[in-house]
């Protein structure tokens, strides 16, 4: 009897070791967080700047102040120019002097024609230790929004105020509920074409998540609404000013031109995005276990919605209606100031900031638990802030490394004296490459256009064809650059990195295929 007994336990024990090895098997090949997807993105651009040849284009910019153009050799030598159109002819840069008088062009244009190898400047350990730092500080503005709005929804989410409009939106919405996905997704990519809404939209995630997790979807469809809506509108750009526009002016041409062919594929390429999301949301509400994230759902709906219970719903009375209407009105307040160009981050945290104070009184809160409250919402969302820092940490090596113009230019030269008919292709590769390397949108609007612009002239198209191609192909790219704002968007609700991309991957992929389609047609027409 002791033998089987002795027996028993020892086989206890190694069933009990078995399974711990498991765990740990499973623990191990757990996907890495976006912090160690960064930085292994980061030591990949480091590894670029000792393969990837140095080289600089010399760049020319308008010094408002003096009337005058700056011209800045790859030795970081300058001349003043004059600031007339004959300068711009005699430097082949086919664009209007006006537009840089205006204010429309702030940014230094490549000169074409001018790209020179320079000396290698590699970022070894120091550079690549520092750069997060030197990102943290260089988007501390963003990061400033980002906790103010944390804040803000610690606050609200106290007050019970979330809760009561999540019941009282559930009951008006049920049986359709992907109205909402419609409304959200459509709403955002009209921002996003026309102004380029984007890192605006890190304030929706806390408030949308509730209520499409309380309809019965996952976290993924609501990440998909809001950044996919402003993913599409940014790529499709129409009358962005940020990208298109700025684009075309560095193009020499006007942003209307392809403008009607730019708002037929919005249209398109929305149209699909939805039916794609549609048919993930109706396998997730039909069977929860459809969901990619199925496993995650506990802790997601843990965090979003610990206090709503459809049982036991909270009075939605004229506090928490006053704090909602002050909280939704900030955005069109906030869209009207980025639109207009009067507002960026300081302008939209100042904003919220007041908007914060103001629901500190409406929220019957004492002051000690109002204060408490907003620092602990803030403190919610200190992964996202450190994340962006990391991403803007990788562009800084990028940069200092001097291989962006080099990638620009033996880019320029594949497409060269390439046939009219894969031109356009192949350039929208080759920007999405380039976004990669440059998502600034304008940045990279202002250093590719002088230079790719008039190689459509070589195989006889119009200059609008690149313009749509460079729109498109760093817009592509966006879904699931790393360097972009998908990171700190998947931080912000508890997904990982991978099941975005088995998400996004085959949407991808058809958005890919449309454009590609899209710019063949064009380029016919």
């Amino acid at each position: 009897m002791i033998m089987l007994l002795a027996k028993a336990i020892l086989l206890t024990i190694w069933l009990g070791d078995e399974c711990m090895k498991n765990q740990e098997k499973k623990k191990k090949l757990q996907f890495p967080t976006a912090f160690t997807v960064l930085f292994i993105v980061l030591i990949l651009a480091a590894i670029l700047t000792y393969v990837v040849p140095a080289g600089l284009y010399s760049k020319l910019q308008y010094n408002a102040e003096q009337n005058v153009f700056i011209v800045e050799n790859h030795k970081g030598e300058t001349t003043d120019l004059p600031a007339v159109q004959e300068t711009l002819d005699k430097l082949n840069i086919k664009m209007d002097v006006d537009k840089f008088i205006d204010g429309s062009i702030r940014k230094p244009i490549a000169i074409p024609d001018t790209y020179e190898p320079i000396e290698q400047s590699p970022q070894g350990l120091l550079p690549v230790i520092m750069s997060p730092i030197e990102g943290i500080m260089d988007t501390v503005d963003i990061m400033v929004f980002v906790l103010i709005l944390g804040g803000i929804i610690g606050l609200i989410n106290k007050t019970g105020t979330f809760d009561a409009g999540i019941a009282a939106l559930s009951k008006r919405t049920k049986g359709k509920e992907f109205l909402l996905v419609i409304f959200v997704s459509s709403l955002i990519a009209l921002g996003g074409t026309t102004f380029g809404l984007a890192e605006e939209t890190i304030a929706l995630y806390p408030i949308l998540m509730p209520i499409f997790i309380a309809s019965g979807y996952d976290a993924i469809v609501c990440i998909a609404a809001i950044y996919m809506g402003s993913s599409i509108g940014t790529m499709f750009s129409t009358t962005n000013p940020f990208s298109v526009v700025i684009a075309s002016n560095a193009a020499g041409i006007s942003f209307n031109e392809g403008l009607v062919f730019r708002i037929i594929s919005l249209v398109l390429a929305m149209v699909i995005t939805l039916i794609y999301i549609y048919y993930y949301a109706k396998k997730v509400k039909r069977d929860p276990r459809n969901s990619l994230i199925y496993e995650d759902m506990e802790t997601i709906e843990e965090r979003f919605l610990k206090d709503y219970d459809p049982e036991n719903v909270i009075p939605f009375d004229w506090r928490r209606i006053l704090i909602l209407v002050m909280f939704l009105a900030a955005f069109p307040i906030m869209i009207w100031g980025v639109s207009t160009g009067v507002w960026w981050f300081p302008e939209m945290s100042g904003l919220f900031l007041t908007v914060a104070i103001i629901i500190i009184f409406l929220s019957g809160l004492s002051e000690k638990e109002a204060v408490n409250t907003f620092l602990d919402g803030a403190a919610d969302l200190i992964g996202v802030v450190l994340i962006i820092g990391v991403a803007r940490a990788i562009n800084i090596v990028m940069d200092n490394g001097m291989i962006s113009d080099t990638l620009l230019f033996y880019s320029s030269s594949i497409i060269k004296n390439m046939n009219a008919g894969f031109f356009a292709a192949v350039q929208m590769i080759l920007f999405s490459f380039l976004g990669f390397f440059v998502p600034s949108s304008s940045g990279l609007a202002t250093l590719s256009m002088p230079i790719m612009a008039p190689l459509a002239d070589m195989v006889g198209l119009s200059r609008d064809i690149v313009v749509t191609a460079y729109n498109w192909g760093q817009g592509w790219m966006a879904f699931i650059t790393p360097t972009g704002l998908i990171l700190a968007t998947l931080e912000m609700v508890d997904v990982t990195y991978n099941k975005w991309l088995k998400f996004i991957l085959p949407l991808m992929g058809i958005i890919g295929v449309f454009s590609i389609a899209m710019l063949v047609v064009q380029t016919i027409l």
